[in-house]
């Protein structure tokens, strides 16, 4: 086991097997996603975060719980992208979001994967769309 293992072992419930799906679905978007290159796992605010490393293909994505108790969590962009704004736009109906930052998702609902996926393949190839 990794730090990072030790991280997401803590996530309790619903909302720890969410989260923990949520984190192999980013890395396996990550993987088969041309362009991404080289990504690192790491802590950023105290929340599990991808970042590309080679090349920085990308705007990192944090995971986190919203709450202290709950089935509530959402997947986290750097603010002063125009991701949310994009995804929003893209899929006005199928996500929820708070402001210009967060996907927000509740381990009670199945999770629109297809859509999900696409979302974080944006944000792992942020910078090649400019």
């Amino acid at each position: 086991m990794n730090a990072m293992d030790d991280i997401y072992a803590r996530f309790e419930g619903r909302r720890g097997k969410a989260l923990r799906a949520l984190r192999k679905m980013v890395l396996g978007v990550a993987q088969q996603t041309g362009g991404v290159g080289r990504i690192e796992e790491c802590l950023k605010w105290g929340q599990p975060s991808f970042v590309t490393v080679r090349p920085k293909s990308g705007s990192t994505v944090r995971l986190g719980e919203i709450g202290e108790t709950g089935d509530e969590y959402a997947l986290y962009f750097i603010c002063n992208t125009n991701l949310v704004e994009r995804f929003r736009e893209r899929y006005p109906d199928t996500f929820r979001y708070q402001g210009n930052r967060a996907i927000l998702l509740d381990a009670k609902e199945p999770v629109a994967e297809a859509e999900l996926r696409h979302c974080i393949a944006m944000a792992l190839t942020y910078h090649l769309d400019k």
